[in-house]
């Protein structure tokens, strides 16, 4: 069975899998999968609670398994062969340096720059930031970025029904407006003056 069609069956299941693959390297971004929440929620699709705790459970796992590698590894992390095209040794020193001065301040803003997310969750563990202190920020900015990504989603969603109704509406409008024409045409052709 297609990924999209476990999606489309199964939507739970399919936002909590595009999620949790996205957050360990698949090319199904964090953004991208909480816009198509919002869509579906704006299409009645998911309900709203359900898919807020499917999107919210799914954040959490995917930055503590990611904080978890960068803990278990440290600065070794580079060299793993998974992790290494995820953050370079020149973005891990950097990191370092911001997150020496800023901890928590950096996990609450920058898991909102989008391709800095994963880095940022691996190199806090890399830090040994304490993991009630990383839980905590990251409970509190995964709220900010549902509310983001998921609200522009369903703000899509909805744009996109009120686009239909009013095409709807304009093709109603127009084959009254071009049936008016054609029978004052008609009309006119019936019922014009002889020429003189």
């Amino acid at each position: 069975m297609p990924f999209s069609a476990i999606v489309e069956h199964f939507p739970y299941i399919g936002l909590f899998a595009l999620l949790v693959l996205g957050g360990i390297g698949f090319p199904f971004p964090e953004d991208a999968t909480l816009i198509l929440c919002g869509f579906l929620i704006s299409n009645n699709v998911v309900k709203l609670i359900p898919a807020f705790i499917v999107v919210y459970s799914g954040l959490l796992i995917v930055d503590f398994f990611l904080y978890s590698v960068g803990k278990k590894y440290g600065r070794k992390i580079v060299t793993h062969k998974r992790f290494h095209k995820v953050i370079s040794p020149e973005r891990l020193s950097k990191l370092e340096d911001k997150f020496k001065k800023k901890g928590i301040l950096i996990i609450l803003l920058g898991r909102h720059l989008i391709g800095l997310r994963a880095q940022l969750m691996i190199v806090s563990g890399v830090m040994r930031m304490l993991p009630s202190k990383f839980l905590i920020a990251d409970v509190i900015s995964s709220l900010f970025t549902i509310a983001l990504w998921g609200g522009i989603g369903y703000i899509g969603g909805n744009s996109l029904q009120i686009i239909k109704k009013d095409i709807t509406r304009i093709e109603h409008m127009a084959i009254l407006l071009i049936t008016l024409l054609l029978t004052i045409f008609l009309f006119y052709k019936r019922f014009k003056p002889p020429k003189n």
